[in-house]
């Protein structure tokens, strides 16, 4: 639905940042204070996301297939009873999140922070999802349809870093935008004094 991630978005422009939103699409109104950029497809996203580097934080929230048609067709594939049922090959599409968080220092976002949509053993899974991908925290949250995180309002994260789990009590999504960039500002403020 992208509600969380255009929540982060206007949660970061309330605080003073310049923020820029790529999105797939969605139904949501732009934040207000925000630079839109909407793309229909993941090599789109990559290219709309490289093309804004550098960024002092890169947020990762939109669920990006993983996969995608080979080819796509022109028109409508129509039933024909003498070709049979088509075949689609599939195709990996590309890791944004893995891509900008391997780029070098200067292009790389000071923080980068990714999401982990998970169904089970959600800690577990994100953890290793934020040593694989190489991003610096990530937000797990469980996706199982009971839950109604995916086009819902509310949702229950957990933010992994290097330094541990820190697990958030159910808020809606907005609240969690909120402290999420809080705790962000917070963070990019220390890496900034560091330099």
């Amino acid at each position: 639905s992208g509600k969380q991630g255009f929540a982060l978005a206007a949660a970061a422009a309330d605080l003073g940042a310049r923020v820029t939103l790529v999105t797939g699409p969605v139904t949501l109104a732009d934040p207000p204070g925000v630079t839109t950029v909407r793309v229909e497809s993941a090599d789109e996203m990559l290219a709309a996301v490289t093309g804004l580097l550098p960024a002092d934080i890169g947020i990762f929230a939109a669920a990006v297939a993983d996969w995608r048609v080979a080819r796509s067709a022109d028109e409508k594939i129509k039933k024909d009873p003498k070709a049979g049922v088509p075949r689609l090959d599939l195709v990996e599409n590309p890791d944004i999140l893995k891509t900008i968080a391997h780029l070098k220092p200067g292009r790389r976002p000071a923080l980068i922070i990714g999401f982990a949509a998970e169904t089970e053993n959600v800690i577990e899974h994100a953890k290793r999802k934020r040593k694989s991908k190489g991003c610096d925290w990530i937000v797990a949250n469980d996706v199982s349809p009971e839950t109604g995180v995916m086009g819902g309002d509310r949702n229950t994260v957990h933010v992994i870093t290097a330094s541990g789990v820190d697990s958030w009590p159910e808020l809606n999504k907005d609240s969690v935008a909120e402290r999420l960039i809080a705790a962000a500002a917070e963070e990019i403020g220390r890496l900034t004094d560091k330099a």
